[in-house]
């Protein structure tokens, strides 16, 4: 087949870098169409609270596929979204945990259901406007690597990628920097060239979190705790909180107070005072639900990299199989990590490779 014949549909977002990816595309020969994902309409006032840049992304998507000269089909993925993303971030607070959303959007909307019906569609490949890229040695598994640009590389939230995905993904923006596509954007005329980045949780914008939780949370007042176990206040229900917050908490006058630790069962709220407490740090963490891109397991005790979150900067770390439960590894991290949050993932890395990752409980 030639290039001229494989047809790739683009998850359009209606942003600047899915509209860079359709017109690259189009530049190296494939047959290019796309998709608008319209997977949250809010259906409540406190649904309603959530800053939703749906309509507007939709008109952008409309106006890049009409300069390109692409035909856009616009397709609900709402039903998978609300149990696969929105339930789960429920589940997830309502059980003291914090979780990020957008790990799970990538994995059961865009490389999932996105992903099968582009296929379905005749696709060959899709692509997306992701900040990584692929790679395959002759013979071997599909690398997920790394993109060029430090600041935008986007392979935290895709570390869920499996082979058979990875096969059928293009990212072709991952082997530029940010500017770079603004530039590619100016050059091809697209009407997104100059669109501000989205912002809050994939497909649903900018949110407020605990107002947005009450809706199925309910407020329960419970005590705020010290580390010496001295109650200075009380909160709302340790179900909004999250390690490591400061804002939000309040307690005022003099030196900042963190949340250390949540007991969901007494509904206590325990803090340090100051950003380097001890109490906030630890060297240690044990996750689950770990999933490998190669699709094996490594051998083990694994010397890599490791983030806890997304922003920051890998950290050196040793992992081993968790003695005490199967399915479970023990990271060991050589400098002390600041606020380790259960529910949160930890992504491993080896020099540019992503190699996989899993949930910190």
């Amino acid at each position: 087949m030639s290039l001229k014949e494989e047809k790739v549909i683009v998850a359009l977002s209606g942003g600047v870098d899915s509209s860079v990816t359709c017109a690259l595309l189009l530049e190296q020969g494939y047959a290019v169409e796309a998709i608008f994902m319209k997977n949250w309409t809010p259906k409540s006032k406190e649904e309603g609270l959530i800053m939703c840049p749906l309509t507007a992304d939709e008109k952008d998507a409309r106006l890049v596929a009409s300069q390109l000269g692409i035909k856009l089909s616009v397709i609900s993925f709402e039903k998978e979204y609300r149990a696969d993303v929105v339930d789960y971030m429920f589940k997830e607070y309502q059980e003291g945990r914090t979780p990020n959303p957008d790990v799970l959007c990538n994995s059961k909307v865009k490389f999932n259901v996105f992903l099968k019906k582009a296929l379905s569609l005749g696709a060959d490949f899709v692509a997306t406007g992701h900040y990584v890229r692929k790679f395959q040695f002759p013979n071997s598994n599909f690398q997920l690597l790394k993109g060029v640009d430090p600041n935008k590389d986007q392979t935290y939230f895709l570390y869920q990628i499996t082979q058979d995905q990875l096969e059928k993904c293009l990212f072709p923006i991952g082997e530029y920097a940010k500017p770079q596509v603004r530039e590619l954007a100016k050059k091809f005329g697209l009407a997104t060239a100059s669109k501000p980045d989205s912002q809050g949780i994939c497909f649903v914008g900018e949110v407020q979190m605990k107002e947005f939780l009450k809706q199925r949370i309910k407020p329960q007042t419970g005590d705020i705790i010290t580390v010496e176990g001295k109650k200075i206040g009380e909160h709302e229900g340790v179900w909004f909180y999250t390690v490591g917050q400061r804002k939000g908490i309040g307690i005022g006058g003099g030196m900042p107070y963190y949340v250390i630790d949540k007991d969901l069962i007494n509904n206590r709220l325990i803090v340090a005072r100051g950003d380097q407490d001890e109490a906030l740090f630890k060297t240690e963490l044990i996750c689950a639900e770990v999933h490998w891109i190669a699709g094996q397991q490594p051998k083990f005790p694994l010397t890599c990299s490791a983030k806890i979150r997304y922003r920051q900067e890998e950290q050196s770390c040793q992992i081993t199989k968790s003695a005490d439960s199967p399915g479970q590894l023990s990271v060991s991290f050589k400098d002390k990590q600041r606020a380790i949050t259960p529910g949160q993932f930890i992504v491993f890395y080896k020099d540019d490779e992503c190699l996989g990752g899993g949930k910190i409980l």
